[in-house]
């Protein structure tokens, strides 16, 4: 059986960037591909206990650091990380890693970025598993406008985001007091945030963010000094590009916004993810239908909260393993 400890990490070249990839395999190479995509702020070890899980069920997995994350790369440009160019990353990591169609299950900006990738790159993936980030079409107007419209000078996260140096400067100086706050269950008792103004001008991100007052059963003090080490070296600054191309991927997508995705699908989802508010299995199955005809099924699992994978991994392997086609 194959372990955490056992999964091997190594880089491999994928166009002109170098891409950490974490791998397991206890077939000798003959088991379906399976690639893991993970979101922010994350890295492969966010897959951890997918990958043993499939491993282990006859599985080749591979799960890359995403570029500007951890042990990849980071591309020179701010526009570098749009989902056009990312897309390009991944479709060049398979080229090198010489498959021409794997199974592509990914959860927050690895979703984001998989909706584009199935329709920039349709060959390459043989069933899609979507966790976290639903099917968003393509809207009337970009997305980040439509935010500031909405919330005028309200503080948002992602709005925040599109502020030059100061996000990263902020998260930076204290990864370790953000992993704390933002791994949580939906019903952590946390103590009152230092900042409760919710004018954007009232201060950064962290500080808005209530200190856990308990442990996290599924975040060890372990995972915590893993996911701070990675960005203690490697810097918040990537993976917040991706959210300053919010609005951009919005425009270069809009030629595909017609196109349908035509591969076996599943989505999941923790009923209390604020990705998909209050959005139910029907809603979100009649939402994605047009965009998604080949949606096989919704699973929302009661009380989980955004780190789906991460917070029920025996659920989500589970409903992951029921999806993939049998290993003959």
């Amino acid at each position: 059986m194959i372990s955490l400890k056992q999964i091997s990490l190594r880089t491999i070249q994928s166009k002109d960037i170098s891409m950490r990839i974490a791998e397991a395999d206890a077939t000798g190479g003959k088991g379906p591909v399976v690639l893991f995509l993970h979101g922010w702020p994350e890295s492969w070890y966010s897959w951890r206990h997918q990958i043993t899980a499939l491993a282990n069920a006859g599985y080749r997995v591979i799960a890359p650091d995403m570029p500007g994350f951890g042990g990849t790369d980071a591309l020179p440009r701010m526009e570098d990380y749009n989902a056009i160019n990312i897309s390009g990353y991944i479709a060049g990591l398979l080229d090198a890693l010489e498959q021409k169609s794997v199974i592509l299950i990914a959860h927050d900006w690895g979703a984001v970025i998989s909706w584009s990738l199935v329709k920039l790159h349709p060959k390459r993936f043989s069933r899609l598993v979507i966790l976290s980030f639903p099917y968003p079409g393509h809207p009337e107007i970009p997305p980040m406008v439509a935010a500031r419209k909405a919330l005028g000078d309200r503080f948002f996260y992602q709005l925040y985001f599109q502020t030059p140096k100061i996000p990263e400067a902020e998260l930076d100086g204290n990864p370790a007091a953000l992993f704390r706050r933002l791994y949580c269950s939906p019903d952590t008792k946390r103590h009152e945030p230092i900042i409760k103004d919710s004018h954007k001008d009232a201060g950064g991100w962290i500080d808005r963010l209530g200190e856990p007052l308990e442990t996290i059963p599924w975040f060890t003090a372990e995972d915590l000094e893993y996911y701070v080490k990675e960005y203690s070296r490697a810097g918040f600054h990537g993976g917040i590009n991706y959210y300053r191309n919010i609005d951009k991927n919005w425009e270069i997508m809009a030629p595909y916004a017609d196109q349908a995705i035509e591969i076996p699908t599943l989505f999941m989802a923790g009923d209390k993810d604020f990705v998909i508010g209050r959005a139910t299995r029907e809603d979100l199955l009649a939402s994605m239908k047009k965009g998604v005809p080949n949606l096989k099924d919704v699973v929302i699992l009661p009380g989980i909260g955004h780190w789906i994978q991460q917070e029920a991994p025996e659920q989500v392997n589970k409903a992951i393993l029921g999806f993939l086609p049998e290993i003959l």
